[in-house]
């Protein structure tokens, strides 16, 4: 299994870019997407960039991946506060939902 990192570009050049977060700086294949300028975050697989990132969204991954690695530490109160975006129970995509008929008024 492949896991996208959320990392932000630090210096630019022809085709890659020194992309760094609050642990560690590394070079990042750019090919495949438009070229980043300094600031900017994308999604990293394997060393090479997938996509450009918004900062929230990036913020967002981030999250997720500390809530997993919280989930494997055990510690489960780490998680409060990783998923504000969740602020609503989670829907099922149209096309999963079931087709039921509705309800007669005095069923169960």
């Amino acid at each position: 299994m492949c896991i996208g990192i959320p990392l932000q570009v630090l210096e630019c050049a022809p085709g890659r870019a020194l992309c760094g977060d609050d642990r560690e700086a590394r070079w990042i294949d750019t090919r495949l997407i438009e070229p980043p300028a300094p600031g900017d975050w994308l999604l990293v697989f394997l060393d090479a960039a997938r996509e450009a990132l918004d900062a929230e969204r990036a913020a967002q991954i981030r999250d997720a991946l500390c809530a997993l690695q919280a989930v494997q530490a055990g510690d489960l109160a780490a998680l409060d506060g990783l998923f504000a975006d969740l602020d609503r129970e989670p829907q099922l995509p149209p096309h999963l939902q079931a087709q039921l008929p509705p309800k007669e008024p005095n069923s169960p």
